[in-house]
């Protein structure tokens, strides 16, 4: 779990670029666009532009670059010629990209146009819940007190964590160990120590925290049908407290 300083300059360099995937889409209108076209376009950025690979793509038979997550869709939402983004919605992008044998994993929800308070509300939240998970980490932390800040952080607002999905261990692997939880008690779990890097990503929901999946056997919604927003970053510990590895140009005065 623990990354020497090759390695972490190695995933610095792919955060780098997948911050930039993100920073590209800041500049869209995606309203009008379908989640096809979004894929594609993230596709050909990454080969053509990046130099790098979208790790998503043939993970586990998955066959896109990223997920598209729309309004009750929590998570794993799958690209579709079909399904448009419309003004109004709420669309969380989850991307992966790997370079030179080393992967980053961020996710981002947009608003596109004229969003509800309800819509921005709860986007808000989870993107609050994500820093403050983010903000919980240092060498000698718990990875309860990551899932304590996050899940405090979604209560004070009347808002619930989803506890089927959570955060991960990252480098050479998409998946590896720990599971970061978005619940916890403080002092408890595995203790941090520099150089582990590990994703923060909380799913928020206006409702309740149950989910269901959809037939296609990969969409995750909320089980009421209320709104769901998701933020996700990639992490290492460092020797004084934590650095965001996806980090992108808009955030850092977040970080």
């Amino acid at each position: 779990m623990v990354k020497t300083s090759e390695e972490l300059a190695l995933m610095r360099a792919s955060g780098r670029l997948l911050a930039s995937v993100f920073e590209m889409l800041d500049r869209l209108d995606l309203a009008g666009m379908s989640t096809m076209q979004i894929n594609d376009l993230v596709e050909r950025f990454i080969r053509d532009d990046l130099s790098a690979r979208p790790a998503s793509k043939g993970q586990y038979g998955y066959e896109y670059v990223l997920n598209c997550s729309i309004n009750e869709v929590v998570c794993h939402g799958v690209p579709s010629d079909e399904v448009i983004v419309r003004d109004g919605d709420i669309i969380n992008l989850d991307i992966t990209l790997e370079k030179d044998g080393y992967i980053a994993d961020s996710s981002k929800t947009y608003l596109v146009g004229d969003v509800s308070p309800q819509g921005r509300r709860i986007a808000r939240i989870a993107q609050e819940a994500m820093w403050a998970g983010i903000r919980a980490v240092r060498p000698g932390a718990h990875l309860g007190d990551i899932g304590y800040a996050i899940e405090k952080r979604a209560k004070a607002n009347n808002c619930t964590v989803v506890r089927e999905y959570c955060g991960h261990g990252i480098g050479r692997e998409m998946h590896e160990e720990p599971q970061v939880l978005n619940h916890g008690r403080p002092g408890r779990g595995l203790r941090l120590r520099e150089g582990m890097t590990f994703t923060i990503e909380p799913m928020v929901n206006l409702g309740r925290a149950k989910t269901v999946t959809r037939d296609d056997g990969w969409t995750v919604v909320t089980r009421d049908g209320k709104l769901s927003a998701q933020f996700e970053h990639t992490v290492a510990v460092t020797a004084d407290g934590v650095e965001v590895l996806t980090l992108r140009q808009g955030e850092r005065a977040l970080a």
